[in-house]
């Protein structure tokens, strides 16, 4: 019996022979071979999104007691408002929104915050701020929304996450409507 010696497989004549012709073999029948044919395709299960409807704006809150306003002093509202401030009104909710009056009885400014449901917070800015027909806001840095100008005055209005405030001044010009909206967030620390 003759003995094959490679460095990795030790094979006896034999055996050499049997590989030798079972290899052809093997490589023939996996070339031609037909494969089984596998289950047919199918086609994915359809599946229906719905979208839901989009968020509501809650309604927007009204007056129901003096103030003051706990996030913002008067005289904040005075310096960056340019008129003075006659009284303070507060609606309901944690925290209220503020109402601020001129000394005629007249609303100057306002400050509406949301904090909830985040679709409902981009709802109460898109409101206030359609995007078709306002400019982009995005100060303070992290917070989107919009900020329009006209005859009756400004509005700066921004969501992050759940929380929207919306400020509107009888001025006609919105870096005032911005300054309050940045010093609330500030002083409320969101």
């Amino acid at each position: 019996m003759a003995w094959i010696t490679l460095d990795w497989v030790w094979l006896t004549a034999p055996a050499m022979n049997r590989v030798l012709l079972v290899l052809p073999l093997v490589a023939v029948a996996a070339c031609t071979a037909n494969p089984a044919p596998g289950p047919a395709p199918t086609t994915p299960p359809e599946t229906t999104t719905t979208a839901s409807p989009p968020a509501e704006a809650p309604p927007a809150p009204e007056p129901s007691a003096d103030g003051p306003c706990p996030y913002l002093e008067t005289e904040e509202v005075a310096n960056a408002n340019g008129q003075r401030v006659g009284s303070v009104k507060t609606s309901d909710g944690d925290p209220p929104s503020c109402f601020f009056y001129r000394p005629d009885g007249s609303v100057q400014l306002t400050v509406r915050i949301y904090s909830g449901d985040e679709a409902a917070a981009k709802a109460v800015v898109d409101e206030a701020a359609p995007v078709d027909s306002s400019n982009p806001a995005n100060a303070p840095a992290g917070w989107k929304g919009g900020s329009l100008a006209g005859d009756d005055g400004a509005l700066y209005a921004v969501a992050k996450d759940g929380t929207a405030v919306v400020v509107s001044t009888n001025q006609e010009q919105t870096i005032k409507a911005r300054r309050i909206t940045e010093t609330v967030i500030k002083n409320l620390g969101l």
